[in-house]
C-alpha cells in the first residue's frame, strides 16, 4: 500500500491556466542573455506562461557544455521582470536550491539522476524545508517504481506540498528509435496510485529527436496526463546540448495550437456513461474469471510440488517452461496480444508456481 502524499492541488499554484495541457517550454540551456530572452519572448507570444532552461548540466563526459551556473539566473530573473513569466530551473544539490531561492526562482524540477541518488534527494528535501517553492520530480534513469516514489517521500517529509512529476522515459540497451524507452506503464502505475499527483510528460528527452516529440505528446494526452514540458529553442541548429530535439517557438506553437488533440477525462453524456458503464461491468467479470483461473492453475501447481516431493524431482524444469512460454507466444499472435506482455504475464504465472512448488518441498 503506497504511503499518501500531502499535495497541493496544482490549482493552487498560481502557475497554470486550464484547459490542458499546462505547458512548460524553453531551451534545454541558458545559453546567454540574447538567447533566452529571444526565446523567452517568442514562446510568450503565443500564451506559455512557464518559461525553463537548465542553469547547471549534468552530462556524462567532462568539457562538455556543462551549462552556465549561477550567472543564467539573473537571465532568468530578467525573463520575469519583461515577460511576466514564472521561470524553472533543475536542482541536484543543496548549493543550487539556495541559489535558486537566492534569484527568485519560481519554481524547480529534478533530473533522472538525481532521483536516482536518495542521498541527493536527502540533501535537497533538507534544503527546501520551510519554503514554498513549487518542485517536479522526473522519473529515475532505470525504471524503478519505487525509487521514483522515494524521492517524492522524501520532499514531502520536509514540507514540500507543491509537487509533481515529470514523465521522460528511461535509459535502455535496447535498440530503439527513441532516446529512451517511454515505459508508459511504469508512469501509469504512479498515475494510478497517486492520482492527486500533477504529472508532466517530457517528450523531447523521451524521443530524443524533434520529429518524435507530437506523437509522444498526444501519448500523453491520450492517457489523460496534466501537461507537457518540451525544450524549445530560438535557433535549435547552434544550441549548445540537445539541438536535435528541440522546437523553434513558431514550431511549438503550430503542435500545440494544430496537432495535438486533447481528450476529456470524462462526460456526463448518457449514452457515453450507460456504455462505458456496461463495458467495465464486462470487464468486471472477465477478471473474476481471471483470478479464479489463476487460483485454479496454482492449486494444480501445488499438487505438481507434492507429486515432484513424492518422487525426489527438482522444480525447475527449464527445457519445459521453455517450449511452454514460447507455445504461449505464438498462441498469443493468434489473438493480436503483444509479445512483451505474455511473456511478462506468463513469466509472472511461472514464478509464482516455482514459489508454490518450493514451499511443498520445504513443508515437514
Amino acid at each position: 500500500m503506497a504511503n499518501k502524499l500531502d499535495i497541493t492541488p496544482i490549482g493552487e499554484w498560481g502557475f497554470f491556466t486550464l484547459p490542458r495541457p499546462m505547458v512548460i517550454a524553453g531551451p534545454c540551456s541558458a545559453e546567454s542573455r540574447e538567447q533566452v530572452l529571444e526565446t523567452a519572448a517568442g514562446l510568450c507570444e503565443f500564451g506559455i506562461h512557464v518559461f525553463r532552461a537548465g542553469i547547471w548540466k549534468p552530462r556524462t563526459h567532462p568539457g562538455s557544455f556543462e551549462g552556465v551556473g549561477t550567472p543564467g539566473l539573473r537571465w532568468l530573473q530578467e525573463v520575469k521582470e519583461t515577460f511576466g513569466m514564472k521561470v524553472c530551473t533543475e536542482v541536484a544539490s543543496e548549493k543550487h536550491v539556495h541559489e535558486c531561492i537566492k534569484y527568485g526562482v519560481d519554481m524547480l524540477w529534478i533530473g533522472a539522476r538525481t532521483s536516482a541518488n536518495p542521498f541527493l534527494m536527502q540533501e535537497i528535501a533538507d534544503a527546501l524545508e520551510g519554503t514554498d517553492i513549487p518542485v517536479l520530480v522526473k522519473n529515475p534513469v532505470n525504471p524503478d517504481l519505487d525509487l521514483w516514489i522515494g524521492a517524492l517521500e522524501r520532499l514531502n517529509r520536509r514540507g514540500v506540498r507543491k509537487l509533481g512529476v515529470i514523465h521522460r522515459g528511461f535509459s535502455t540497451y535496447q535498440k530503439m528509435a527513441y532516446r529512451n524507452d517511454p515505459g508508459w506503464r511504469i508512469a501509469i502505475e504512479l498515475r494510478t496510485r497517486y492520482p492527486e499527483l500533477p504529472f508532466f510528460a517530457d517528450p523531447s528527452h523521451m524521443g530524443g529527436d524533434r520529429k518524435y516529440i507530437q506523437e509522444l505528446s498526444q501519448r500523453a494526452m491520450d492517457l489523460g496526463l496534466d501537461g507537457l514540458m518540451i525544450e524549445s529553442h530560438c535557433n535549435p541548429a547552434v544550441a549548445l546540448s540537445d539541438a536535435k530535439q528541440q522546437l523553434t517557438p513558431s514550431a511549438l506553437k503550430e503542435l500545440l495550437e494544430e496537432k495535438i488533440v486533447v481528450r476529456d477525462s470524462d462526460t456526463d453524456l448518457r449514452a457515453y456513461r450507460e456504455n462505458i458503464d456496461q463495458l467495465r461491468a464486462r470487464i468486471d467479470v472477465i477478471d473474476e474469471n481471471l483470478l479464479f483461473a489463476l487460483k485454479s492453475r496454482m492449486d494444480v501447481s501445488r499438487r505438481i510440488g507434492q507429486y515432484k516431493k513424492e518422487h525426489n524431482i527438482s522444480i525447475i524444469q527449464a527445457t519445459r517452461w521453455d517450449e511452454i512460454l514460447t507455445g504461449m507466444v505464438v498462441r498469443g499472435r493468434e489473438y493480436a496480444l503483444d509479445e512483451d506482455f505474455i511473456k511478462a504475464l506468463f513469466n509472472l504465472i511461472h514464478e509464482e508456481s516455482v514459489r508454490i512448488q518450493d514451499n511443498v518441498l520445504t513443508e515437514d
